[in-house]
Protein backbone atom coordinates (compact mmCIF):
# COMPACT_ATOMS: atom_id res chain seq x y z
CA UNK A 1 0.00 0.00 0.00
CA UNK A 2 1.48 3.58 -1.06
CA UNK A 3 1.85 5.84 1.62
CA UNK A 4 2.43 9.61 1.59
CA UNK A 5 5.47 10.81 4.13
CA UNK A 6 5.50 14.74 3.89
CA UNK A 7 8.39 16.33 5.94
CA UNK A 8 10.79 19.56 5.37
CA UNK A 9 13.41 17.98 7.12
CA UNK A 10 15.68 15.40 5.03
CA UNK A 11 16.67 13.67 8.56
CA UNK A 12 13.34 12.79 9.23
CA UNK A 13 11.76 11.98 5.93
CA UNK A 14 14.86 9.30 5.77
CA UNK A 15 14.05 7.64 8.77
CA UNK A 16 10.49 7.32 7.98
CA UNK A 17 11.14 6.24 4.67
CA UNK A 18 13.14 3.27 5.91
CA UNK A 19 11.12 2.26 8.64
CA UNK A 20 8.00 2.16 6.27
CA UNK A 21 9.57 0.23 3.65
CA UNK A 22 10.89 -2.19 6.40
CA UNK A 23 7.00 -2.56 6.75
CA UNK A 24 5.95 -3.53 3.44
CA UNK A 25 4.79 -0.03 2.56
CA UNK A 26 5.12 1.91 -0.98
CA UNK A 27 6.77 5.43 0.52
CA UNK A 28 5.96 8.34 -2.26
CA UNK A 29 7.41 11.89 -0.55
CA UNK A 30 6.64 15.40 -0.30
CA UNK A 31 8.95 18.25 0.97
CA UNK A 32 6.47 21.27 1.72
CA UNK A 33 2.89 20.93 1.97
CA UNK A 34 1.98 22.27 -1.06
CA UNK A 35 3.55 19.30 -2.78
CA UNK A 36 2.01 17.16 -0.64
CA UNK A 37 -1.15 18.48 -1.59
CA UNK A 38 -0.78 17.88 -5.29
CA UNK A 39 0.22 14.31 -4.72
CA UNK A 40 -3.16 13.88 -2.58
CA UNK A 41 -5.12 15.54 -5.19
CA UNK A 42 -3.76 13.68 -8.45
CA UNK A 43 -5.34 10.78 -9.16
CA UNK A 44 -5.12 7.96 -7.42
CA UNK A 45 -3.38 9.35 -4.43
CA UNK A 46 -1.66 6.91 -1.87
CA UNK A 47 -4.64 6.36 0.66
CA UNK A 48 -2.58 6.59 3.40
CA UNK A 49 -0.54 10.35 4.39
CA UNK A 50 1.96 11.19 7.43
CA UNK A 51 2.19 14.40 7.70
CA UNK A 52 4.36 16.93 9.50
CA UNK A 53 2.55 20.08 11.37
CA UNK A 54 5.01 22.23 10.90
CA UNK A 55 5.87 22.77 6.95
CA UNK A 56 6.83 25.55 4.42
CA UNK A 57 3.89 26.88 2.35
CA UNK A 58 0.83 24.80 3.98
CA UNK A 59 1.28 23.30 7.55
CA UNK A 60 0.08 20.10 8.25
CA UNK A 61 -3.28 20.87 10.48
CA UNK A 62 -3.96 23.53 6.74
CA UNK A 63 -3.95 20.66 4.79
CA UNK A 64 -5.96 18.27 6.43
CA UNK A 65 -8.78 20.86 6.03
CA UNK A 66 -7.58 21.17 2.33
CA UNK A 67 -8.00 17.67 1.78
CA UNK A 68 -11.47 16.77 3.85
CA UNK A 69 -12.89 19.90 1.49
CA UNK A 70 -12.17 18.06 -1.62
CA UNK A 71 -15.57 15.78 -3.04
CA UNK A 72 -13.21 12.55 -3.76
CA UNK A 73 -14.68 8.69 -3.46
CA UNK A 74 -11.61 7.23 -2.05
CA UNK A 75 -10.62 7.95 1.55
CA UNK A 76 -7.26 9.59 2.60
CA UNK A 77 -6.18 8.05 6.05
CA UNK A 78 -4.19 10.79 7.58
CA UNK A 79 -1.74 10.76 10.47
CA UNK A 80 -0.35 13.94 11.77
CA UNK A 81 3.53 14.05 12.94
CA UNK A 82 4.27 16.54 15.41
CA UNK A 83 6.59 17.83 18.46
CA UNK A 84 3.54 19.33 19.65
CA UNK A 85 2.22 17.49 22.82
CA UNK A 86 -0.39 19.71 24.54
CA UNK A 87 -4.18 18.48 24.81
CA UNK A 88 -4.97 21.65 22.75
CA UNK A 89 -2.65 20.75 20.19
CA UNK A 90 -4.56 16.76 19.24
CA UNK A 91 -7.79 18.70 19.35
CA UNK A 92 -6.79 21.37 16.99
CA UNK A 93 -4.93 18.79 14.60
CA UNK A 94 -8.09 16.52 14.99
CA UNK A 95 -10.45 19.17 14.55
CA UNK A 96 -8.64 20.15 11.23
CA UNK A 97 -9.69 16.48 9.76
CA UNK A 98 -6.46 14.44 10.75
CA UNK A 99 -8.04 10.57 11.33
CA UNK A 100 -4.79 10.21 13.79
CA UNK A 101 -1.68 12.33 15.99
CA UNK A 102 1.84 10.39 16.90
CA UNK A 103 4.33 12.89 18.94
CA UNK A 104 7.90 13.19 17.56
CA UNK A 105 9.77 11.26 17.93
CA UNK A 106 7.83 8.30 17.14
CA UNK A 107 7.76 5.01 18.59
CA UNK A 108 7.86 2.71 16.25
CA UNK A 109 5.92 -0.24 17.23
CA UNK A 110 3.45 2.71 17.73
CA UNK A 111 3.42 4.09 14.75
CA UNK A 112 3.32 0.52 12.77
CA UNK A 113 0.10 0.00 15.32
CA UNK A 114 -1.87 3.36 14.04
CA UNK A 115 -0.98 2.61 10.85
CA UNK A 116 -2.03 -1.08 10.63
CA UNK A 117 -5.05 0.66 12.21
CA UNK A 118 -5.57 3.22 9.08
CA UNK A 119 -5.01 0.05 6.77
CA UNK A 120 -7.98 -1.28 8.05
CA UNK A 121 -10.36 1.92 7.68
CA UNK A 122 -8.48 2.28 4.17
CA UNK A 123 -9.60 -1.32 3.05
CA UNK A 124 -13.00 -0.97 4.50
CA UNK A 125 -13.41 1.98 2.40
CA UNK A 126 -12.20 0.06 -0.69
CA UNK A 127 -15.25 -2.40 -0.31
CA UNK A 128 -17.70 -0.04 0.62
CA UNK A 129 -16.85 1.64 -2.88
CA UNK A 130 -16.72 -1.65 -4.71
CA UNK A 131 -19.95 -2.76 -3.01
CA UNK A 132 -21.75 0.64 -4.39
CA UNK A 133 -20.21 0.00 -7.37
CA UNK A 134 -21.86 -3.66 -7.70
CA UNK A 135 -25.26 -1.80 -6.51
CA UNK A 136 -24.88 1.04 -9.36
CA UNK A 137 -23.96 -1.45 -11.89
CA UNK A 138 -27.24 -3.73 -10.90
CA UNK A 139 -29.36 -0.55 -11.06
CA UNK A 140 -28.41 1.01 -14.79
CA UNK A 141 -26.69 -2.39 -16.81
CA UNK A 142 -28.52 -5.40 -18.27
CA UNK A 143 -27.70 -8.38 -16.37
CA UNK A 144 -26.88 -9.95 -19.27
CA UNK A 145 -24.97 -7.69 -21.95
CA UNK A 146 -24.20 -5.17 -19.83
CA UNK A 147 -25.46 -2.65 -21.97
CA UNK A 148 -27.77 0.06 -20.15
CA UNK A 149 -31.06 -1.43 -18.93
CA UNK A 150 -34.83 0.13 -19.87
CA UNK A 151 -35.00 2.38 -16.93
CA UNK A 152 -31.30 4.41 -17.38
CA UNK A 153 -32.24 4.27 -21.46
CA UNK A 154 -35.32 6.23 -21.42
CA UNK A 155 -33.39 8.62 -18.84
CA UNK A 156 -30.56 9.02 -20.99
CA UNK A 157 -33.05 9.58 -23.79
CA UNK A 158 -35.38 11.72 -22.28
CA UNK A 159 -32.11 13.84 -21.56
CA UNK A 160 -30.83 13.87 -25.06
CA UNK A 161 -34.38 14.97 -26.31
CA UNK A 162 -33.96 17.95 -23.89
CA UNK A 163 -30.66 18.90 -24.95
CA UNK A 164 -31.41 18.74 -28.67
CA UNK A 165 -34.73 20.07 -28.54
CA UNK A 166 -33.08 23.32 -26.34
CA UNK A 167 -30.06 23.18 -29.21
CA UNK A 168 -32.25 23.00 -32.34
CA UNK A 169 -30.17 19.89 -32.68
CA UNK A 170 -30.38 16.67 -34.73
CA UNK A 171 -31.28 13.34 -32.65
CA UNK A 172 -31.57 9.66 -34.09
CA UNK A 173 -32.41 6.82 -32.61
CA UNK A 174 -32.62 3.35 -33.87
CA UNK A 175 -34.54 0.37 -32.58
CA UNK A 176 -33.57 -2.91 -33.81
CA UNK A 177 -34.35 -6.47 -33.13
CA UNK A 178 -32.75 -9.73 -34.05
CA UNK A 179 -34.00 -11.69 -37.03
CA UNK A 180 -36.41 -14.95 -35.73
CA UNK A 181 -34.41 -15.32 -32.44
CA UNK A 182 -36.80 -17.65 -31.25
CA UNK A 183 -35.64 -20.19 -33.77
CA UNK A 184 -32.26 -19.45 -32.23
CA UNK A 185 -33.77 -20.38 -28.42
CA UNK A 186 -36.00 -23.51 -30.13
CA UNK A 187 -32.89 -24.88 -32.11
CA UNK A 188 -29.85 -24.36 -30.03
CA UNK A 189 -30.86 -23.16 -26.29
CA UNK A 190 -31.38 -20.40 -24.21
CA UNK A 191 -27.85 -20.78 -23.28
CA UNK A 192 -26.74 -20.23 -26.85
CA UNK A 193 -29.64 -17.05 -27.30
CA UNK A 194 -28.12 -15.86 -24.20
CA UNK A 195 -24.49 -15.72 -26.08
CA UNK A 196 -26.34 -14.46 -29.16
CA UNK A 197 -27.88 -11.23 -27.36
CA UNK A 198 -23.92 -10.68 -25.87
CA UNK A 199 -22.18 -11.14 -29.46
CA UNK A 200 -25.13 -8.68 -30.09
CA UNK A 201 -24.08 -5.92 -28.40
CA UNK A 202 -20.36 -6.43 -28.83
CA UNK A 203 -20.59 -5.98 -32.05
CA UNK A 204 -23.51 -2.97 -32.20
CA UNK A 205 -20.71 -1.17 -29.58
CA UNK A 206 -17.87 -1.88 -32.57
CA UNK A 207 -19.79 0.86 -34.46
CA UNK A 208 -21.09 2.96 -32.87
CA UNK A 209 -19.33 6.28 -31.56
CA UNK A 210 -18.32 6.48 -27.74
CA UNK A 211 -20.80 9.74 -26.98
CA UNK A 212 -23.28 7.06 -28.70
CA UNK A 213 -25.83 5.10 -26.12
CA UNK A 214 -26.79 1.24 -26.93
CA UNK A 215 -29.37 -0.17 -24.40
CA UNK A 216 -31.79 -3.26 -24.05
CA UNK A 217 -35.63 -2.37 -24.73
CA UNK A 218 -36.49 -5.94 -23.74
CA UNK A 219 -36.34 -10.02 -25.33
CA UNK A 220 -34.02 -9.29 -28.16
CA UNK A 221 -34.76 -5.29 -28.70
CA UNK A 222 -32.60 -2.81 -28.55
CA UNK A 223 -32.28 0.73 -28.71
CA UNK A 224 -28.93 3.24 -30.10
CA UNK A 225 -29.66 6.73 -29.38
CA UNK A 226 -27.09 8.85 -31.48
CA UNK A 227 -27.31 12.84 -30.91
CA UNK A 228 -26.22 14.54 -33.78
CA UNK A 229 -27.27 12.49 -36.46
CA UNK A 230 -29.47 13.17 -39.15
CA UNK A 231 -31.36 11.09 -41.61
CA UNK A 232 -28.52 10.51 -44.28
CA UNK A 233 -25.88 9.97 -41.20
CA UNK A 234 -28.35 7.47 -39.20
CA UNK A 235 -28.92 5.69 -42.32
CA UNK A 236 -24.91 5.01 -43.03
CA UNK A 237 -24.70 4.34 -38.84
CA UNK A 238 -27.89 1.37 -39.09
CA UNK A 239 -26.52 0.12 -42.14
CA UNK A 240 -22.66 -0.34 -40.51
CA UNK A 241 -24.28 -2.36 -37.37
CA UNK A 242 -26.72 -4.30 -39.78
CA UNK A 243 -23.36 -5.56 -41.83
CA UNK A 244 -21.73 -6.06 -38.70
CA UNK A 245 -24.08 -8.18 -37.00
CA UNK A 246 -24.59 -10.42 -40.18
CA UNK A 247 -20.86 -10.50 -41.37
CA UNK A 248 -20.04 -13.33 -38.96
CA UNK A 249 -21.78 -15.96 -37.50
CA UNK A 250 -21.96 -16.72 -33.75
CA UNK A 251 -19.88 -19.91 -32.81
CA UNK A 252 -21.37 -22.16 -30.46
CA UNK A 253 -20.79 -25.40 -28.84
CA UNK A 254 -18.55 -26.02 -32.99
CA UNK A 255 -21.78 -24.54 -34.58
CA UNK A 256 -22.38 -21.38 -36.69
CA UNK A 257 -25.41 -20.06 -35.44
CA UNK A 258 -26.35 -17.27 -38.49
CA UNK A 259 -27.62 -14.10 -37.52
CA UNK A 260 -29.58 -10.81 -39.21
CA UNK A 261 -31.55 -8.24 -37.47
CA UNK A 262 -33.82 -5.19 -38.71
CA UNK A 263 -33.71 -1.68 -37.73
CA UNK A 264 -36.05 1.44 -37.20
CA UNK A 265 -34.33 4.55 -37.56
CA UNK A 266 -35.90 7.89 -36.89
CA UNK A 267 -34.49 11.15 -37.08
CA UNK A 268 -35.09 14.91 -36.73
CA UNK A 269 -35.75 17.53 -34.00
CA UNK A 270 -37.17 17.36 -31.07
CA UNK A 271 -40.60 18.82 -30.73
CA UNK A 272 -40.87 20.91 -27.03
CA UNK A 273 -42.87 18.35 -24.88
CA UNK A 274 -41.32 15.12 -27.00
CA UNK A 275 -40.88 11.92 -25.04
CA UNK A 276 -39.19 9.05 -25.04
CA UNK A 277 -41.82 7.20 -25.32
CA UNK A 278 -43.08 8.99 -28.44
CA UNK A 279 -40.31 8.84 -29.98
CA UNK A 280 -39.26 5.09 -29.34
CA UNK A 281 -43.36 4.24 -30.51
CA UNK A 282 -42.05 5.82 -33.95
CA UNK A 283 -39.08 3.99 -34.07
CA UNK A 284 -40.81 0.80 -33.13
CA UNK A 285 -43.53 1.76 -36.33
CA UNK A 286 -40.19 1.92 -38.51
CA UNK A 287 -38.88 -1.58 -37.20
CA UNK A 288 -42.05 -3.50 -37.68
CA UNK A 289 -42.03 -1.99 -41.85
CA UNK A 290 -38.52 -3.17 -41.98
CA UNK A 291 -40.03 -6.41 -40.60
CA UNK A 292 -43.06 -6.77 -42.60
CA UNK A 293 -40.65 -5.59 -46.18
CA UNK A 294 -38.43 -9.04 -45.56
CA UNK A 295 -36.35 -8.57 -42.63
CA UNK A 296 -32.53 -7.44 -42.66
CA UNK A 297 -32.73 -4.04 -43.54
CA UNK A 298 -33.16 -0.69 -42.28
CA UNK A 299 -36.37 1.53 -42.36
CA UNK A 300 -36.56 5.23 -41.59
CA UNK A 301 -39.25 7.88 -40.63
CA UNK A 302 -38.60 11.38 -40.16
CA UNK A 303 -39.89 13.20 -37.36
CA UNK A 304 -40.34 16.56 -35.67
CA UNK A 305 -39.32 19.86 -37.42
CA UNK A 306 -37.67 19.52 -39.93
CA UNK A 307 -33.55 19.59 -40.04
Amino acid sequence: MKVLIADDSPTMLRLLESTLKNWGYEVVEAHDGEQAFQILSAEDPPPIAILDWVMPRITGPELCRRVRSRKSRAYTYILLLSSKAQRQDLIEGMGAGADDYIIKPFDNPELEVRLRAGRRIVDLQTELMQMQDALREQATRDSLTHCWNRFCLFDILAGEISRCCRGKKTLGVIMLDLDRFKRVNDTHGHVCGDEVLKQLVKRVELVIRPYDTVGRYGGEEFICVFPGCGEQELRRNAERIRAEVEARPVEWMGQQVRITSSFGAVAGVPTPGMTPDQLIRTADEALYRAKREGRNRVSFTAYGDPE
